[in-house]
């Protein structure tokens, strides 16, 4: 790994020599199915630093949402994508470690991410998540051989316990939703579970 201070001097003549030429700062990626994947636990990720091949690593997130680099110790990526985890990265080791660090972050093996949907639809049971993909409630029921003849889609009940261990029950009007109706979109998340009642006769 090359010291920060000593980095200085050649970034200051690449800089030098990009306005000379009139070169341009490369641009923000724009955002993909792929780097809006909300990093899960036992995830395989790897992370690359360019220029740094000593601080290549290839980690599984921890079931406490964690992983450990070399230099800036543990990072919590609880709720965090792959584009807000590289911005993470990048910032703590400019911090006191790199100049300008360019960071990136690949998914080599996604967790198996699954949702119960219950009760009034045609195929009950386990509903895998499409890799590198959110699902919402709307398709989560579809996937799961859409309602029955009897479902009561104004009252659909989504039940989600968080990594602390808590419960919380959501009765959700999944109609309004089919119709397209604005409003919370009920994102899923791993080990939710969706119950769909059946109409009182």
């Amino acid at each position: 790994m090359i010291p920060r201070l000593t980095r200085l001097l050649p970034l200051l003549a690449l800089a030098a020599g990009g306005a000379l030429f009139g070169a341009e700062a490369p641009a923000t990626p724009p955002a993909t199915a792929a780097t809006d994947y909300v990093l899960q636990p036992s995830d395989l990720i790897r992370v690359l630093i360019f220029q740094e091949p000593d601080l290549l690593r290839e980690v599984r997130i921890t079931q406490e949402y964690t992983i450990t680099l070399p230099l800036i110790g543990t990072i919590d990526l609880r709720g965090r994508t792959v584009r807000q985890t590289e911005e993470i990265i990048r910032s703590l080791y400019d911090r006191d470690y790199l100049v300008n660090p360019q960071v990136n972050l690949t998914v080599l093996e996604y967790t198996q991410r699954t949702v119960q949907v219950v009760g009034a639809v045609n195929s009950p049971g386990a509903v895998v998540f499409p890799p590198e993909q959110r699902m919402g409630l709307v398709e989560a029921i579809a996937r799961a051989g859409g309602q029955s003849r009897i479902a009561d889609l104004k009252r659909v009940r989504l039940t989600r316990t968080s990594a602390e261990g808590k419960t919380e029950n959501f009765i959700i009007n999944v109609d309004d939703l089919m119709k397209g109706a604005s409003g919370e979109p009920w994102l899923l998340l791993k080990g939710d579970v969706v119950f769909v009642p059946e109409r009182l006769l």
